[in-house]
């Protein structure tokens, strides 16, 4: 199993907008595109960043499913955030395995 890892440190002005949105709106649209098949989003504590973090984590079985979301969905995606959010926040992705 594998984990597509979201991190997004958000300033105090978007931070009860954007948890809202991300909950009912871009983690369901996400979620939709059907390459993942579990979620989860928690909060990063005792970081030396201002504002708040959080890690949104997509849990997905094999690699053809990450390649299908970063060629069909992503772009889109990610373009709505970052219409929405502008210049308020700051993102990085990364890739997990799952080791048993």
């Amino acid at each position: 199993m594998f984990i597509y890892n979201v991190t997004v440190n958000l300033n105090d002005e978007i931070h009860a907008e954007w948890l809202k949105w991300m909950k009912e709106t871009h983690i369901p649209d996400v979620m939709k595109t059907g390459c993942f098949i579990d979620n989860q989003m928690v909060k990063v504590l005792y970081v030396d960043d201002e504002g708040h973090t959080y890690s949104i984590q997509y849990k997905f079985l094999e690699m053809v499913d990450i390649e299908k979301y970063q060629k069909e969905f992503s772009q889109k995606l990610q373009a709505e955030h970052t219409t929405k959010f502008k210049d308020k926040y700051t993102a990085f992705r990364t890739l997990l395995q799952v080791i048993d």
